[in-house]
Parts: C-alpha cells; sequence; structure tokens
C-alpha cells in the first residue's frame, strides 16, 4: 500500500495493514516506535498474544535530561503487556555526537540517509527492530513487524529479519507492507 501523503491521518490504516499481514504470515512480534505511547496502544488493541516493543526516543532527543514518554504512560503499556525500549538510537549514538561537535558525516548518518531515500519511517523501522533485537527483546533469526512514521503517528510497516547491530547488512527487509508515497 502507498500511502498519497505521509503523516500520522495514515497510524490506524498502517496498524491495520500490518497486523492483518502478520496474521498471514504468522509473524508475533512487533517492535513500533511511540513516544507518546498511542501507536503502541493502538497496536496493542489489535494484536492478540502478541508480543508488542515500544521503542521511544532517547532521553535527551529534545533536551538534555528529559524523557518524552511520561512515566504514568510507560506504566499504562507495561500494564498491557508492552514493552517499552528507551535506549541511544541505533544510527546516531556516539556518531552524531562526533557530528555534532566537528562536522562531517559519519557511517551511521550516511546509513541513515540512504534509508531515507525510501522514507523516514522506512529509516526509523530498520532502525527499531535492530535495538529491539539488540536489547534482547525480539528473538534472532525471526521475521518482525516494524511500524514507523514521519513525525508523529505511524505511516510505515515492514516485514523485517533484523540482524544484531554489529551485523546490521547481514538484515533483510522482507516486505513493505506500506509507506508514504512521499518521502
Amino acid at each position: 500500500m502507498l500511502f498519497a501523503r505521509k503523516g500520522p491521518h495514515n497510524t490506524e490504516e498502517t496498524l491495520r495493514l500490518a497486523a492483518a499481514r502478520a496474521q498471514e504470515l504468522g509473524v508475533r512480534h512487533f517492535v513500533v516506535a511511540s513516544t507518546s505511547g498511542r501507536t503502541a496502544k493502538m497496536l496493542r488493541s489489535l494484536t492478540d498474544n502478541a508480543n508488542v516493543v515500544c521503542v521511544t526516543h532517547h532521553t535527551g532527543f529534545l533536551r538534555p535530561g528529559v524523557q518524552e514518554m511520561e512515566p504514568e504512560v510507560r506504566q499504562e503499556l507495561v500494564a498491557a503487556g508492552v514493552s517499552v525500549l528507551t535506549t541511544t538510537h541505533l544510527l546516531g549514538g556516539i556518531d552524531r555526537g562526533v557530528e555534532n561537535k566537528f562536522g562531517g558525516t559519519y557511517p551511521g548518518g550516511i546509513v541513515a540517509a540512504t534509508l531515507r531515500m525510501l522514507g523516514q519511517g522506512v529509516k526509523v523501522c530498520v532502525e527499531i527492530a535492530v535495538m529491539a533485537l539488540d536489547a534482547g527483546m525480539i528473538p534472532f533469526g525471526e521475521d518482525v513487524i516494524a511500524i514507523g512514521g514521519t513525525g508523529s503517528g505511524a505511516d510505515t510497516a515492514l516485514v523485517i529479519r533484523p540482524a544484531h547491530a554489529r551485523d546490521f547488512f547481514d538484515g533483510r527487509i522482507k516486505e513493505l507492507i506500506c509507506k508514504p508515497r512521499e518521502c
């Protein structure tokens, strides 16, 4: 499915398509990007007995020391059976710090820019799947559904078999379930 426009107005359809494709393929692991928790809550309501991992922005993403996800929201998600992962972003991390301080581009930035050629949501999906795998929240060697977006909400879903960060290029994007036509 290609959406005409990017953005949060695609969230419900993205989640519906992702849940349907997971059922068709027998995929039971989902990784979803969400800082407000809304997209993760919506996904949880569509999935039975699935492992749902919500990946937030790392603390300090917007401002030093600040975590965007409210503690109450995190508690609600965990109570609903959603695992929440807050950690350094795979394609940022120390490379972003060097880039911000000294300029230039580094491998993580090049990979991120390359994935963004297919859309911000594709970059997010690949990144969060690897982050969840490295955190031990999804199993190695299995396909998962990763859901991300452009700004807020969700507009992209992939079937992906991530590899650990140390073997990043061994990962495979198996299917593009949906994404916006405009990147």
